[in-house]
């Protein structure tokens, strides 16, 4: 038997405990529960099982409001009967036990906090938080209007357009509209620019109370005047980034239209010699996992009327696309973009670029140093059977490219990887 996880819970005997599981199961993801097998997964059987499912449908039915979406069947497993609780998720959330709501925690089920009750009962008006009215309606766009201008030449920003773009609806201005505006109230970008480490502060810049718009572009100004410089070829000058500023921009684009606006709490930007940390509030939208987020191009739109006016300012291209592209400015470098994945937030890491993509004699020195560490000379050669003076060269162009580095002097002299 499977162990017990967020969609499958066991019981032995039967108690009207199940009917939390219920509520979560119907609220999110739905899920599983079998009666007649203990917590360990061994199955002990149910003495009548056609009484048991009488109970049980009378119990939901009674004390889960509004009727959630199940099937009972009986079932042999191991010489015993059980009953299986299919439990589906529901399209009419929150689903209540006793006024209450719950979700699964790993292999329990507990109660809703106010912030995830509120956002089901949106969903279950197939509403988004941005589509609620605005906490204040003397919002004005002239950001937005200029933006609109330069980029779609529109010279007027009219209701009509506010109304196309998802950010006036029913005679009020809506949160989206908020937040485009110039009077978003809402947390915006807080950038730290760190030294040698995290005790030491260079700089930091707080983007809040302007359109985000305007924090994108600023965000955008911070990054050209601490990643980005100007190389000299023959007699053109080339800007150039230590970051790829296309995966930056892309980054800070998802991160303002992908986040969870109901969560007060800045978008977190830290800047260090060798990376980019950019931490958005709230985790992955439901129905969207880190294996999707990272390898598809399927997007599921928590702010869809803010992706909306981003995809048709050009800052984001296409939906569901940002990941891949990210990855995509990094194929023609040997270090890699990373993500993580939390409940509560996404973390996009971008690293500084050192090196173009290494091969050959180059990928197998440095893997030589992967797999058994801090090395001498001689060891190198002996881990890849090159000569003295080929391990030299090479060594010398990948401390030149910012890969390895030398630990001690003379004689002692050995090489790590950065």
């Amino acid at each position: 038997m499977d162990r017990e996880n967020r969609h499958l819970e066991y019981k032995e005997k039967y108690s009207k405990s199940y009917l939390k599981t219920v509520s979560a199961f119907s609220n999110y993801e739905g899920g599983k529960i079998i009666f007649g097998v203990n917590d360990e997964g061994e199955v002990v059987g149910v003495e009548d099982p056609r009484t048991l499912c009488l109970n049980i449908e009378n119990a939901i039915n009674d004390n889960i409001k509004p009727n959630p979406l199940y099937s009972l069947k009986i079932i042999s497993m191991d010489g015993h009967q059980v009953v299986v609780l299919l439990v589906e998720k529901g399209d009419a959330p929150p689903y209540y036990y006793k006024t209450k709501a719950y979700k699964r925690n790993d292999t329990s089920s507990i109660e809703v906090g106010k912030m995830e009750l509120d956002r089901l009962v949106l969903k279950g008006k197939n509403l988004k938080f941005e589509d609620l009215p605005a906490s204040r309606q003397d919002l004005s766009f002239h950001t937005l209007a200029l933006y609109l201008k330069d980029i779609m030449g529109i010279q007027q920003l009219t209701n009509d357009i506010l109304i196309t773009l998802g950010l006036y609806k029913n005679d009020q201005y809506t949160i989206a509209a908020e937040i485009i505006s110039d009077q978003n109230s809402f947390p915006g970008i807080d950038i730290v620019k760190f030294g040698q480490s995290i005790s030491i502060l260079e700089d930091r810049v707080t983007l809040k109370n302007i359109s985000i718009l305007e924090i994108f572009k600023k965000s955008m100004d911070v990054f050209d005047a601490y990643y980005s410089y100007e190389e000299i070829e023959s007699i053109t000058r080339n800007k150039k980034s230590r970051v790829p500023g296309k995966a930056f921009r892309e980054a800070i684009a998802n991160a303002l239209v992908h986040r969870s606006w109901d969560i007060p709490a800045s978008i977190n930007i830290s800047m260090f010699d060798d990376r980019i940390e950019i931490v958005s509030p709230g985790g992955l939208p439901e129905g969207l996992s880190e294996e999707t987020y990272e390898n598809t191009n399927i997007s599921i739109l928590r702010n869809p009327s803010i992706a909306n006016l981003f995809y048709r300012l050009h800052y984001i291209e296409s939906f569901g696309t940002g990941i891949r592209r990210i990855k995509e400015e990094y194929k023609d470098y040997f270090i890699k973009p990373s993500f993580q994945i939390t409940d509560h937030s996404v973390t996009v890491i971008l690293p500084v670029i050192k090196a173009k993509n290494l091969a050959g004699d180059e990928l197998k020195v440095y893997n030589a140093l992967m797999i058994y560490g801090q090395s001498s000379r001689r060891q190198l050669t002996e881990y890849t059977g090159f000569n003295k003076s080929k391990i030299i060269r090479i060594v010398n162009k990948l401390i030149e490219d910012g890969l390895i580095e030398t630990v001690g002097q003379s004689r002692n002299v050995t090489y790590k990887i950065i």
